[in-house]
């Protein structure tokens, strides 16, 4: 199915300019003026939300870079719209593009909550820490209305299985209930996902994203309430938020977080064509510059899938963000483990009067 190429003028409230085909589509459009009168791009695109059904909610993972083993995404797609998501490409498989369609068209599990305690109440299933948001954010503005993320929880909370998220979402703050329940047993732990502190900034990078302000404040009500609680600084975007990473961690510090982590901004498949349009759009002075230092850190290359340096990059950029990420987290004392390390001995199987448990829309 071939999808359109948009004008190149920003959608208010989207990160990307355009719908380009995905990866595995086998014919394209491209856009011609054969002086004929064409209809004006739309100023909007609204979100479409439809039913994901799966089988299994656990995914595993075994790449030698990422902190956990299993994870689950209550939601395909993402309505924040951050240009830069490495999530993008994952709309290629369902015959989307990674641009538009990827922060409009998306898809929820709504059978999330029955079918993990089906897989938990499994006697072969072993328990390790699962983690919420590894590919898209589960406390995206949907989750307000449709509540998966919560109903997954619920299942985890009534089973003491110990769970981390990762999120940029303020939405979070409703289940700090569940969440600070869960911490008394050590087992939950949040990451708060901060890639900027520049409100004008973050408007064209994370369109939909809460603020960075109102990040700050939910890092401190989680840990008032007990929840551990670290900041991602992810992605660090060359030669437009990579100056900002000390004030990042000095903000977060300041609001309770005891634990800190980076990610260099990665450019996988799709991902890099759109980046690049964002740039030429919004940073058009500074666009070669900006890419000259994503390949100088990535071996000359848009990206570095490779495990072991596709998170932090490599040469001489590279090396002095990590550096610098050191030297501040010491100073901040954000590398503090305790309380990121979760317990499992807590856990217990589902019964029988679990199985009824649903997700109420």
């Amino acid at each position: 199915m071939a999808r359109s190429i948009l004008g190149k003028n920003a959608l208010k409230g989207r990160g990307s300019l355009s719908n380009p085909a995905g990866r595995f589509d086998r014919t394209g459009i491209e856009a011609v003026d054969d002086g004929w009168i064409q209809e004006e791009a739309p100023e909007s695109v609204a979100t479409s939300v439809q039913p994901d059904r799966a089988r299994g909610v656990i995914s595993t993972n075994d790449s030698p870079d990422i902190g956990f083993e299993q994870s689950i995404n209550p939601y395909r797609g993402c309505e924040h719209g951050c240009i830069y998501c490495y999530a993008r490409p994952s709309h290629a498989y369902m015959g989307l593009s990674a641009g538009l369609d990827f922060e409009t068209k998306l898809f929820y599990k709504h059978e999330a909550a029955s079918v993990l305690e089906e897989e938990l109440s499994r006697p072969r299933y072993v328990c390790k820490p699962i983690m919420l948001g590894a590919n898209t954010d589960p406390y995206q503005p949907v989750e307000r209305r449709l509540g998966v993320t919560r109903s997954i929880l619920t299942v985890l909370q009534k089973c003491r299985h110990p769970v981390s998220i990762v999120t940029k979402g303020v939405l979070v703050a409703r289940d700090i209930d569940i969440l600070a329940d869960l911490a008394r047993d050590r087992l939950t732990s949040v990451a708060m996902s901060l890639t900027t502190l520049d409100p004008e900034v973050k408007r064209t990078l994370e369109p939909r994203a809460a603020s960075p302000q109102a990040r700050l404040k939910i890092i401190k009500q989680l840990t008032q309430a007990g929840v551990p609680v670290g900041v991602l600084v992810a992605p660090v975007v060359p030669a437009i938020t990579d100056h900002e990473t000390e004030r990042i961690l000095e903000a977060a510090a300041d609001a309770g977080a005891t634990m800190a982590s980076y990610v260099l901004l990665r450019l996988p498949y799709e991902v890099k064509d759109l980046f690049r349009e964002w740039l030429a759009q919004h940073y058009p002075q500074r666009a070669n510059h900006v890419m000259s230092l994503v390949r100088d850190a990535r071996g000359g290359r848009d990206n570095d899938p490779n495990f072991g340096t596709r998170m932090k990059g490599t040469g001489p950029y590279a090396q002095l963000l990590r550096t610098r990420f050191q030297l501040a987290t010491r100073r901040l004392s954000l590398n503090s483990p305790r309380g990121f390390s979760l317990e499992t001995h807590h856990f217990r199987r589902p019964g029988p009067q679990s199985s009824q448990l649903q997700l109420e829309l």
